[in-house]
């Protein structure tokens, strides 16, 4: 159990771009490195991720997790590739704005969003080969990827997914795919869990200040698809006057500058909303926003699993699986590639990077280390050009 923390804690620490880059890391420990899942078993998680309301990555690392050691497994997958960013953001509220406004700190920052164009471009590619083998999956990959650069939407992304698996169930089902025969088994606590929180907690949130606040965050986290950045306007309204226009995005921004999953922007505002307790506030918050999303997800992935069994729903995963790879191409564009690379000498680092990966499988500490450092070196470098 200690083995997968130790895992995802070391991830937690490098995992920078959001995520879709946080889906590359993960998929690259996971299924080329420790083989645990194989490509088929890991793409499917992915693809559920993008179907349920919550942390898209947080909950495929849960799901990972989940599968490796049960329960134990997926909460300490949880903790560990969530602690590192809860402790920046930690870090970050108490020092404010003095250190995001840093020079230093951005250019550093940079660097390691260049990495994360890196990681991104490589889980796509490794992806492709994989799931991406006839006419009709490459289509499907091609077409998604279109759709959602050109519609950036949750209900665009939805659409292209439920239109996939449509695809898939018609002409890629596989005749030899055996049924299963097993009783479809709902884990009916979790389902449970999550429709009386989200209708009970706003009633008895008046008896508790904490209450209140995980109440904020749990209705907040329960209505989020698509991942971190969908997740800004809901905060936004559920803080209203409580926080400072300025405060509010300053943490928005420490939340895109450190690693780990977008959703610790809560540990950001829980720490400024519970001044008398602010660590508390924080860790309540985060919880909050955490929690609704990883209930979901533990009620239906077993079911999933036995359902991917049936031949025609096998087919139609064929078909998300190929979508899922498109939306991580829209994604490699947009938001990973436009906000990393602004001319000629950041595309040189990736291209510099992808071969310290590639061919030299430099490990990622070092990868990081080696981004760093080139985002601090860019501005002299572009000087003497």
């Amino acid at each position: 159990m200690f083995a997968i923390f130790k895992i995802f804690f070391a991830l937690g620490w490098v995992s920078f771009g959001g995520p879709a880059a946080h889906i590359g890391y993960f998929r690259n420990t996971f299924v080329e490195k420790l083989n645990w899942l194989r490509d088929e078993e890991y793409a499917q998680i992915v693809a559920l991720s993008q179907f349920l309301p919550g942390p898209g990555s947080s909950q495929v690392g849960f799901a990972v997790g989940y599968q490796r050691a049960g329960i134990g497994g997926g909460i300490m997958a949880f903790l560990g590739f969530t602690l590192p960013s809860v402790i920046l953001m930690l870090a970050l509220a108490v020092l404010s704005s003095q250190l995001t406004e840093s020079n230093y700190f951005q250019s550093v920052v940079h660097g390691l969003k260049l990495l994360a164009v890196l990681v991104v471009a490589d889980a796509t590619w490794g992806m492709y080969k994989n799931f991406c083998k006839s006419k009709l999956t490459v289509s499907i990959c091609i077409a998604t990827g279109i759709a959602l650069l050109l519609f950036q939407s949750i209900a665009a992304q939805i659409l292209v997914l439920v239109v996939a698996a449509l695809l898939g169930v018609r002409y890629l089902a596989n005749t030899e795919t055996v049924n299963t025969s097993s009783k479809l088994s709902f884990s009916v606590l979790p389902l449970v869990s999550f429709v009386v929180l989200l209708i009970a907690l706003p009633f008895i949130g008046q008896w508790s200040s904490s209450i209140a606040l995980f109440s904020d965050f749990y209705q907040a986290g329960s209505l989020v698809f698509g991942g971190g950045h969908v997740v800004l306007p809901l905060l936004q309204n559920i803080v209203g006057d409580q926080l400072t226009q300025d405060a509010f995005l300053t943490g928005y921004a420490a939340a895109q500058a450190v690693p780990g999953p977008m959703f610790t922007f809560a540990t950001y505002i829980g720490y400024e909303l519970m001044p008398s307790a602010p660590v508390w506030g924080a860790i309540v918050a985060t919880l909050g926003v955490f929690v609704p999303g990883f209930l979901l997800l533990v009620g239906v992935l077993k079911n999933w699993q036995q359902l991917a069994k049936i031949p025609a729903i096998s087919g139609a995963l064929v078909g998300v699986n190929a979508a899922v790879v498109g939306l991580l191409l829209s994604a490699l564009y947009q938001p990973v590639f436009v906000s990393a690379v602004f001319g000629a000498m950041d595309l040189a680092w990736v291209l510099l990077g992808a071969l310290l990966m590639k061919q030299f499988k430099l490990p990622i500490v070092w990868m990081v280390v080696f981004f760093a450092f080139a985002g601090l070196l860019s501005p002299a470098v572009v000087s003497l050009i």
